[in-house]
């Protein structure tokens, strides 16, 4: 028996077929490209997009050579995309990194109050939310609005793709800043505020759930069979949490994406005001009755393929040549180096705890002699730094982490991660399954179909453990050195920062 896990992510979409031990079968990858149209948006084009998750389904169905049990999905959240009644999207999808909604954004924080939205919804008022772009819609292309039969994120197009009902699963429905967290059903008094009907929103569901099978004309087109299980699976953030092993309080997955999240996990909502001052979201896990805190910051892995695209042609070539991974060398010769340059790496905006989307990255204490190579070095410290500042965060909210647990595509670099214990002061353990998300939607549809009697015992059976890397005291006492002067960065650039971005959305060419 295998179980296919599908994580649709901001730039590229994984399809992993798993045993039951947790081997993999089969795999497969594509990459497509993020839109921006103007600063401030960002966009994904969902033919596009859809395309690269047939290709990866097709193609890892042809490699597994043995019928594809039961299917589930991880997405990206707060990504929404308007469809018709046919299913056919009508616009390009707006993703986490668009900002375009702040009106909107703050109509809403006047209706209702961020400390009302805090509570209810478990999210920190911010434009990202689908809600936010929804309304834009409704402002900016009302034709669009008006013919839209559903507003989808990428969970539910994809299995009402698939001839299912398009059922989100909790913890991506609190993304789109209209769920209940403890009600676990659309709010009422939100949609009612913003003049929408939940007709027009998925349906909410236990990750999880078996939601159907797949349709015999899907089937065919993607090598799968009509008797295969279509099942409710997570946003990507817990979803990596569960492909971590991460149930209890202590420790944490650090998701090394395109967006780098570390997540937590908790037995109960929590919404005090300390959490709140510190933007920190809290949403439903995809285990029944736990639930995640997280602390993200929108440029992760992202900022590393702006300099591949960029600056790593030799690289580039030199893995072409060898076989190796680009990134592996990247961050190898990077920290061969040593560097006086700092970076913020504020690329797409702040995530936690600023979530200030007018901020700006920044490159400082460049001189002539500065490299390439040093550049990255600076790059990789700069996400290290903002990912310490969220952790000390959690630390003085009560959140307490001994062991961070690595997965996604950085998982894969041991001089990344040494480098990381080192800076964070704390113990990281590589998965050895770097696709988490993959993993833990393929246990939630194993155990869903009875492979499993629960998902503490797919956790036992199919999750394996890399290597472990303790932080050096010596290189810890260099990193909080840097980091004192991190700390100084984002207050004094601020200002500036802002009047650069409003420059920006003015800004035309000659």
């Amino acid at each position: 028996m295998v179980y296919m896990g599908v994580d649709i992510g901001t730039t590229g979409t994984k399809a992993v077929v798993f045993r039951p031990d947790g081997t993999v079968a089969a795999s497969a990858y594509r990459e497509y490209p993020l839109i921006h149209p103007r600063p401030g948006w960002a966009e994904l084009d969902p033919w596009l997009v859809w395309e690269s998750v047939t290709e990866v389904l097709r193609e890892s169905a042809g490699r597994a050579r043995e019928p594809i049990q039961a299917i589930a999905f991880s997405a990206l959240g707060e990504a929404v995309t308007p469809v018709d009644a046919h299913g056919e999207p009508l616009d390009n999808t707006l993703i986490a990194m668009d900002v375009r909604a702040e009106r909107e954004c703050a109509w809403l924080g006047e209706q209702l109050g961020r400390r009302v939205l805090y509570e209810i919804t478990g999210q920190p008022l911010h434009p990202m939310y689908s809600l936010n772009k929804i309304l834009w819609w409704k402002n900016h292309k009302p034709e669009v609005y008006r013919k839209a039969h559903k507003f989808l994120c990428w969970q539910d197009y994809a299995v009402s793709r698939l001839g299912c009902d398009p059922v989100i699963d909790y913890s991506l429905a609190s993304r789109m800043f209209t769920f209940d967290l403890r009600q676990k059903t659309w709010n009422s008094r939100i949609l009612e505020t913003a003049d929408l009907s939940p007709d027009r929103l998925p349906i909410p569901r236990p990750s999880g759930t078996i939601i159907g099978t797949v349709s015999p004309s899907a089937a065919r087109a993607l090598g799968l069979t009509a008797h295969t299980r279509v099942i409710a699976g997570g946003f990507d953030q817990p979803a990596a949490a569960l492909g971590a092993g991460i149930l209890t309080p202590g420790t944490a997955v650090d998701g090394l994406g395109t967006v780098e999240c570390i997540t937590p996990a908790l037995d109960r909502p929590v919404t005090d005001d300390s959490l709140l001052e510190g933007n920190i979201p809290c949403c439903p896990h995809v285990v029944e009755g736990l639930y995640i805190f997280m602390a993200f910051n929108f440029t992760g892995g992202n900022l590393l393929r702006w300099y591949r695209d960029q600056f790593a042609h030799e690289e580039k070539l030199e893995a072409e040549q060898t076989g190796r991974d680009v990134y592996d060398l990247i961050i190898e010769k990077a920290l061969r180096t040593e560097t006086a340059a700092m970076v913020l790496p504020h690329f797409l905006g702040t995530g936690t705890p600023h979530l200030d989307p007018h901020s700006r990255g920044a490159f400082l204490g460049l001189t002539l002699d500065v490299t390439r190579h040093q550049l990255a070095r600076a790059i990789l410290e700069g996400i290290g730094y903002e990912m310490l500042l969220n952790l000390s965060l959690l630390e003085r909210a009560g959140v307490s982490i001994g062991e961070l647990r690595a997965t996604g595509g950085g998982a894969k670099s041991p001089a990344w991660l040494r480098m990381k214990a080192n800076l964070f002061g704390k113990r990281i353990t590589a998965m050895k399954t770097t696709e988490g998300g993959c993993l833990a939607m393929a246990m939630q549809s194993a155990t869903a179909c009875g492979e499993y009697g629960s998902i503490q015992e797919a956790i036992g059976q199919a999750l394996r453990f890399g290597e472990t890397y303790e932080p050096d005291p010596e290189q810890q006492a260099y990193y909080q050195k840097r980091f004192e002067t991190y700390m100084k960065i984002y207050p004094r650039l601020k200002e500036l920062n802002h009047e650069l971005a409003e420059l920006g959305q003015t800004a035309r060419n000659p």
